[in-house]
């Protein structure tokens, strides 16, 4: 039985389960008064936006006091092995719950560009319904709705995202065994490497999104190529967003001393998360900016 495995000198309880807690309420709540601010303010409602920041510092002041339970609860060595495996299982359809959410996605890029372009296009759909419809990815709408715009090619801030979000996959595993041989200095150091590659990556989607709404006049409603593009990567930026902070609260608990060789969960759920972020990557950047 490891260290962390042991309360005050004694065997961790067979399975611990916590108090009750207001944490669930608090962060619902956060979170209703997120969307519907964000709601308010998309509709040109004034204070939406305001709604919509209270709802975030609310949600992150809820989320510092949740994390912080867990991890007191871990440090006082009151997880016995049952709850680690509860976490690891936890975490573990947590992930398969974002690939279901990422494979919708790209499977509506697939329908968009295989099923309904070519079939829009036939005869009987120009004739009845859209004349003028040419079957190309990307297109420009009937009769040209939609305003003319260029598309984002691999070169070259896809490419060195790709590169930025590899190389951190490499440096988080160096970390990792690192620690798992003791090595605290060492696995601090290469997780700070990560943590900065990881918002590295964000900068550089950010300095892509303004490239491509102001030069290339690809927006939101750019048809369906603009609206599955920003979806796609979008939400794959919210991800390495989520992942990084994950990892920058892993970085500041090595630095108080947490986590030992043998138990560290916390950093390899961490790690798990940021390793799928980074095979979605791989995908979008071959369907989205390559085919």
């Amino acid at each position: 039985m490891s260290a962390s495995h042991l309360a005050q000198g004694k065997e961790a309880p067979y399975y611990y389960v916590p108090a009750d807690s207001v944490h669930p309420v608090r962060a619902s709540l956060s979170l209703l008064a997120t969307l519907l601010g964000a709601a308010l303010w998309i509709n040109d409602y004034s204070f939406g936006f305001y709604l919509f920041l209270v709802g975030i510092l609310c949600l992150f002041i809820v989320l510092y006091g949740w994390f912080g339970d867990a991890i007191r609860e871990s440090e006082e060595g009151i997880n016995s092995v049952r709850v680690d495996h509860s976490y690891r299982w936890s975490m573990a359809w947590f992930i398969f719950s974002e690939v279901m959410f990422f494979s919708a996605f790209f499977g509506s890029l697939w329908y968009a560009r295989e099923i309904t372009t070519p079939t829009l296009s036939n005869l009987e759909h120009q004739a009845l319904l859209w004349p003028n419809f040419a079957g190309t990815w990307p297109n420009f709408g009937p009769a040209g709705v939609v305003e003319s715009f260029k598309t984002v090619g691999p070169f070259w801030l896809p490419t060195i995202n790709t590169a930025l979000l590899l190389t951190s996959g490499l440096t988080l595993t160096i970390s990792h065994h690192a620690l798992r041989a003791n090595n605290r200095g060492k696995t601090i150091f290469w997780l700070a490497a990560t943590v900065f590659l990881g918002f590295a990556f964000v900068l550089c989607q950010a300095y892509e999104y303004m490239h491509a709404y102001a030069d290339l006049n690809l927006r939101f409603d750019s048809g369906a190529y603009g609206s599955l593009f920003y979806m796609l990567t979008g939400f794959h930026g919210f991800h390495v967003i989520l992942g990084a902070t994950f990892l920058t609260v892993i970085l500041f608990r090595l630095l108080k001393g947490h986590f030992t060789a043998d138990q560290h969960f916390g950093f390899e759920g961490a790690a798990w998360y940021w390793h799928f972020v980074d095979v979605v990557w791989l995908g979008l950047y071959l369907f989205v900016y390559w085919f």
